[in-house]
């Protein structure tokens, strides 16, 4: 099975603090920049799915990931290539050339190239949060699609079973290849994911695996592949466009009542939530 992981980098959520907001744009210098933690859990997934997990140095599949950015973004997908993923390819491009159904169509065109019999990606990235992109792609390629994954066991290479997270609970599908599946963090949990070879008791430890030095080493040796935006031959006009940016109005100082009377007259007539 080969399986196309988009994996995006993102600002550090944990120094959103740091974020300035200058009018003409969102200033974000300084910030540390890591992977989209749901592109990883997308990552481990596709690792587990082309493994035996009783020997998961034996790779029995091809996991590609493949990202957006300039140069400063190999960082992330050598990353990815020291825990598991075969190769890379990197679409030279700047964020703010790039919105939902630009990436959909970009990703597009990889897929008519690489060929994958699935594209497992993260159900949204924690920048943005636009939750758009897996959508939009199956869409363009015509192919089925499963949200919010949870779980998954692949059935011989051809189907793979799939609980996703619906709004009344759990829901069991079955989904044909190829297809177009987006994952979210209960996919890395111990039973998460079971492939073909791996044996129904097997269970992994929870959470993303994390590769080791002569790992890290290695992936400077596989194959990362860098592609032009505007080679792909797909229309990069944007969807929408930020004409400015501004922070939300300072709140005003809380004033004390004393009595639920005149608690509840403020919140209609000044607050005016009532």
């Amino acid at each position: 099975m080969k399986i196309l992981v988009p994996f995006k980098r993102v600002a550090d959520p944990e120094n959103a603090n740091k974020v300035k907001v200058t009018g003409a744009k969102i200033e974000t210098a300084g910030l540390e920049w890591k992977p989209n933690p749901f592109d990883e859990y997308a990552v481990e997934a596709a690792l587990r799915l082309t493994e035996n997990g009783t020997a998961p140095k034996a790779r029995l599949g091809e996991v590609i990931v493949v990202t957006f950015g300039p140069a400063e973004c190999d960082q992330t997908l050598r990353g990815a290539l020291a825990t598991g993923a075969d190769k890379a390819i990197r679409v030279e491009c700047t964020d703010d050339q790039l919105d939902g159904p630009i990436v959909a169509r970009a990703l597009a065109k990889i897929v008519e190239q690489v060929k994958p019999d699935l594209v497992m990606m993260g159900k949204q990235t924690v920048d943005s949060d636009s939750n758009q992109v897996g959508q939009y792609l199956a869409e363009l390629l015509g192919w089925p699609q499963i949200t919010f994954a949870a779980t998954i066991k692949n059935e011989g290479n051809v189907a793979l079973e799939i609980a996703r997270v619906g709004d009344g609970g759990m829901q069991r599908v079955k989904v044909k290849l190829p297809a177009v599946v987006t994952v979210e963090d209960r996919v890395v949990y111990s039973g998460g994911v079971q492939s073909a070879p791996t044996p129904a008791s097997h269970k992994y430890a929870d959470g993303v695996r994390f590769a080791p030095l002569p790992a890290i080493m290695q992936a400077k040796k596989k194959p990362l592949e860098v592609k032009k935006l505007g080679d792909l031959g797909i229309d990069t006009t944007p969807s929408a466009k930020y004409v400015g940016y501004e922070p939300p109005p300072a709140r005003k100082a809380g004033v004390k009542v004393k009595t639920v009377a005149e608690l509840v007259e403020k919140l209609k007539g000044e607050a005016k939530v009532l």
